[in-house]
């Protein structure tokens, strides 16, 4: 009887060892999805107010995503969009921390809309650094750039301040757009966040900066826009 039982553990052991791999394997198949609003805010300064966002949606796996990034401008007053950028882009683990993504941006700017390629990477870097780096090549045949990088700093397990910072490059000039050639213009953020709960909630005060620069600030100034703007902002960031 002893020796039955113990074939019968032997034989489940084996069972058990044999289905861990496929376990394994469809674990790595799974589908999983994620919404995130990094930003949904209001920055409040001199003229007109601004709702803003920053979202990010994904559906995949370990290894490959397709994503959804959009992000844009609203202004209150005149009830108009100022900025709108979409981009489809399909990401792909190639280390422990870093995807490599490629995919197409779609833009609604000041001036004719503008469709981009888009290659790119995203992902930590040392001392837990969330950097982003882009390049875009626009159907015009214009090559442009976007570095940005973010850092959470906790105060406490729930209070966090947040740097944000992001540089915008141009190899060429696109008028139409208000671009110009070289680095076209650079925002830095700072915003202190209170998770709430399961941190899916977590509403946000701080201050946004934009400048123009070079040539795209000689256009701007041609077309009697402001090329320096500081906002004080509020809103929430949701995870889903």
């Amino acid at each position: 009887m002893r020796r039955s039982y113990g074939l019968a553990a032997a034989t489940a052991a084996a069972a058990l060892t044999a289905a861990l791999p496929v376990r394994a394997e469809m674990l790595d198949d799974a589908i999983f999805t994620s919404v995130r609003f990094d930003q949904l805010e209001i920055r409040a300064g001199e003229g007109t107010n601004v709702a803003a966002w920053d979202l990010e949606a994904w559906a995949g796996g370990d290894i490959w995503k397709l994503a959804l990034e959009s992000e844009g401008e609203y202004a209150m007053r005149s009830n108009r969009l100022e900025t709108l950028e979409n981009q489809i882009v399909v990401r792909r683990l190639v280390s422990d921390f870093f995807d490599a993504k490629a995919g197409v941006r779609l833009d609604t700017p000041a001036g004719p809309n503008r469709v981009y390629g888009v290659l790119g990477f995203e992902g930590l870097a040392p001392q837990w650094f969330e950097v982003d780096g882009d390049l875009f090549l626009s159907e015009k045949g214009d090559l442009s750039s976007r570095f940005s990088v973010e850092y959470d700093l906790l105060l406490t397990n729930w209070l966090i301040l947040q740097p944000v910072g992001e540089v915008n490059l141009a190899a060429s000039d696109d008028r139409e757009i208000g671009q110009g050639q070289g680095i076209t213009d650079i925002e830095l953020g700072l915003r202190l966040r209170y998770e709430i709960g399961d941190r899916a909630i977590a509403p946000y005060i701080g201050v946004h900066w934009e400048k123009k620069l070079g040539e795209t600030a000689t256009i701007a100034r041609s077309e009697g826009e402001d090329t320096d703007d500081a906002r004080v902002v509020a809103g929430v960031r949701l995870l889903f």
